[in-house]
């Protein structure tokens, strides 16, 4: 949980810029991607992450912009990395405008109250799993893997 703004807006940015990272490996012809057919593919995984962040920061009193579940995945991974980019700055001006007090006030969460400051450790814990799925359909794509938290297989030759 976060009790400090600071904290959140640190980890925030330092998170986002990891999911832009995975983002920016797709490419379009790749979007389809998916581990074995019926499941998630990276482009809806990419949309995914857009959507959640909205999510998670309605639930938190942030206006942020925000995608539908009928709104319907971009054809290009360039909107998708654009979207995000959005929500993710949008995110991060809102948040600034927090206090620390703030985040330890109540609010509508998935199963009912929740401390705010809990709810945002949630969206970026919940960012990190998709992401980390990513990253394995992006290597099974055969796209470059990016170091987001450090040097990649690829990278150590």
């Amino acid at each position: 949980m976060y009790r400090q703004v600071d904290d959140f807006l640190n980890e925030w940015s330092a998170s986002a810029q990891g999911t832009i990272q995975v983002l920016k490996a797709l490419t379009d012809d790749k979007l389809e991607q998916s581990i074995v057919e019926g499941h998630s593919t990276l482009g809806w995984l990419g949309w995914h992450l857009v959507g959640a962040a909205g999510y998670f920061s309605f639930l938190a009193g942030l206006k942020v912009p925000m995608t539908r579940q009928e709104d319907p995945i971009p054809s290009t991974a360039a909107e998708i990395v654009a979207a995000y980019e959005n929500v993710a700055n949008s995110v991060k001006e809102e948040a600034a405008k927090l206090s620390n007090e703030d985040l330890l006030e109540e609010v509508k969460g998935f199963t009912g109250p929740i401390a705010r400051g809990a709810l945002l450790r949630v969206m970026v814990d919940h960012q990190t799993h998709h992401r980390g799925q990513m990253t394995v359909l992006v290597r099974q794509a055969g796209l470059p893997v990016p170091g987001v938290l450090g040097p990649t297989k690829e990278m150590q030759k």
